[in-house]
């Protein structure tokens, strides 16, 4: 089984990025330990700044038979029509994932507009939420 976990802009700087927010784990620190904690899923990563970078990730897990995605859209949550429709297109389950709980953030944070399309949401428990969504996957096999 394989869970394509897909990062939207500026997680690549996870680690560095804010860590009062984010923590201080980077996402390959995260992933090592993930793929050590379910070594039954095959876990590959993916991040982009560029939205239709992400868009196009979306489609092909779906054309390579991903089981799942989790997906941090980062900042695109909040602002990506696009990123909706492309979950819509495709069969393919996706988590929505944040570190931080979005609901105890900033007024524009509260609004996804992706969740509609979301098998669900995890939100707040940091690098735990990556574990979490992956779980929630593997449950609904």
């Amino acid at each position: 089984m394989q869970i394509l976990i897909l990062n939207g802009p500026n997680l690549n700087r996870l680690g560095r990025r804010e860590p009062g927010i984010y923590g201080s784990q980077t996402m390959e620190e995260s992933l090592n330990e993930l793929r050590q904690k379910c070594p039954q899923v095959e876990i590959t990563y993916y991040q982009s700044n560029s939205e239709g970078a992400l868009i196009d990730r979306i489609q092909q897990a779906e054309d390579e038979g991903v089981a799942g995605i989790v997906l941090n859209a980062g900042a695109y949550t909040h602002t990506s029509v696009a990123l909706l429709d492309a979950i819509r297109s495709v069969k393919t389950p996706v988590v929505e994932v944040h570190l931080s709980n979005i609901q105890a953030r900033e007024d524009f944070r509260h609004t996804s507009l992706i969740t509609a399309a979301c098998k669900g949401i995890i939100a707040g428990f940091g690098m735990t939420s990556y574990r979490l969504a992956v779980e929630a996957l593997l449950a609904d096999q």
